[in-house]
């Protein structure tokens, strides 16, 4: 059972009671390369921590709006955090009340705390750990920012 916590334009962020886990469902339809808000730093981090998103190397930045940061991973993604516009753009449609979501290692190089990934889609990686760990050929099939993409093709 979800409990609707906050709600702000275009998402509310709903919590999980078996789980504790918060996560953002839209609460408006979006087309693909829809932007759904705009982002910066509220605060900018030579250290990762579970809670930022890597935009260069030794930089991390704690999302603004701070709601932002209840995006959760899936293998999947609906939505990519551009670094280089600081736009949350939507990579396909999103209908009402469903969970946003992006792919982690879109923005991270090598994570702070890898996990076990369940979201149980057809191409689910299983282990996340950041794109360090993923092939190129992998990789490629997903939208990365320009860092990633760098430090991608300079190990390959």
């Amino acid at each position: 059972m979800e409990i609707e916590l906050k709600v702000h334009e275009f998402a509310s962020v709903f919590k999980n009671e078996n789980t504790n886990q918060c996560l953002l469902r839209s609460r408006k339809v979006f087309l693909e390369n829809d932007v759904l808000c705009l982002f910066n730093s509220q605060k900018t981090l030579s250290e990762p921590t579970y809670l930022t998103i890597q935009t260069a190397k030794n930089q991390h930045i704690l999302l603004n709006p701070s709601f932002l940061q209840y995006i959760n991973h899936s293998c999947n993604p609906n939505v990519f955090f551009n670094i280089e516009t600081s736009q949350l753009i939507c990579l396909k449609p999103i209908a009402i009340a469903e969970e946003i979501t992006f792919f982690y290692p879109s923005t991270e190089w090598e994570m702070i705390q890898p996990f076990d990934c369940f979201c149980q889609s057809e191409n689910c990686l299983h282990a996340i750990k950041g794109a360090k760990f993923i092939s190129s050929t992998i990789l490629q099939k997903y939208r990365t920012s320009n860092f990633i993409l760098s430090k991608s093709f300079s190990i390959n």
